[in-house]
């Protein structure tokens, strides 16, 4: 198959949002949007380091790619509305496997309402998947890590460390407990799209998603505001069967882990309500983890015998760290 019957076997026949001019067909696609604020993030993904066939076929691929950056809309308040797609395909995969990743995007693009506008694909040595997605936030409504201020509640959704727990059952094959809600969340992540736009009528909420592990994630916002963050390590959210794991083991994912794509926020004490409600209409569990303080741009956990600053030592782009 060449490179134009390829692109026609995965383009869309029909486009689902009204704002899109032109599709895939020309050298460029065309949308228009007077309205609101247009968000944009793009993600790349190699082979070997940041997926791996061990653990994952080739419609998880595609799908866990797309779901990274729609994370990256729910974090910035945006519904996601387009993606484009940029591959670099190896001689050794297959064309059956290459369809597979794309339609590993297509379930969760149909999901999220979200259309192909466009990409490009090129001969390489190791896969390799870029990924540009746009959105659309409510005009002066885009979320930003910088916004946390003293006083604040930090709260996360979810649950934490599944999505490495699930990485470490399907590379360690053995006597676990529901291994398939792991093998889920490590594979087929599910973005808080719903649950962040549901918070658009507050003033006020500063957002990350967890890709890189929630301390990593409140350095960022603490580091973004001017501010220190504290966490209270007892209530980090795990899930039920979590205890399975070694002491060390459930100690660190939760912190360190990453690939989540939970949202971690802060919002002020008054409007924590509206959080919880927010939760509630989305049936998104939401929990509250630490609070923002004045000082230097630090996070800190909080434990049973004391505070310590808590280092971002998950994984990093252009370095991975074992935990």
């Amino acid at each position: 198959m060449d490179e134009f019957s390829f692109i026609n076997s995965i383009k869309q026949s029909t486009y689902k949002q009204s704002t899109l001019l032109k599709g895939v067909g020309d050298d460029a696609a065309v949308f228009r949007q007077s309205s609101k604020d247009i968000v944009t993030a793009v993600d790349t993904f190699v082979e070997g380091i940041h997926f791996s066939r061990k653990t994952m076929d080739p419609f998880h691929i595609g799908n866990r790619a797309l779901a990274a950056n729609i994370s990256d809309m729910a974090a910035m308040g945006a519904s996601p509305v387009f993606y484009l797609v940029s591959i670099v395909i190896p001689s050794h995969w297959t064309e059956d496997e290459l369809s597979q990743i794309y339609r590993g995007m297509q379930s969760l693009a149909k999901q999220y309402k979200i259309d192909l506008i466009g990409g490009d694909t090129v001969s390489g040595n190791e896969l390799t998947i870029s990924i540009t997605v746009i959105g659309y936030a409510a005009c002066g409504k885009a979320r930003y890590r910088s916004t946390a201020v003293e006083g604040d509640i930090v709260f996360v959704t979810g649950t934490l460390g599944d999505s490495i727990a699930g990485y470490h059952i399907l590379m360690n094959p053995g006597q676990f407990i529901n291994k398939n809600y792991y093998y889920r969340r490590h594979q087929m992540p599910d973005p808080r799209v719903a649950f962040a736009l549901e918070l658009e009528d507050l003033q006020r909420v500063a957002l990350n998603d967890i890709s890189d592990g929630i301390a990593n994630e409140a350095a960022e916002i603490a580091e973004a505001s001017g501010v220190s963050i504290t966490i209270n390590y007892q209530q980090i959210p795990t899930s039920d069967s979590f205890s399975q794991f070694t002491v060390n083991q459930q100690r660190n994912w939760p912190l360190f882990g990453g690939e989540d794509f939970e949202l971690l926020g802060a919002v002020p004490k008054r409007d924590w309500p509206l959080v919880q409600q927010a939760a509630q209409r989305t049936q998104t569990m939401v929990t509250e983890i630490g609070y923002v303080d004045i000082g230097k741009e630090l996070v800190y956990l909080q434990e049973e015998n004391g505070r310590k600053p808590l280092n971002k030592k998950g994984y990093t782009h252009f370095k991975q760290v074992k935990l």
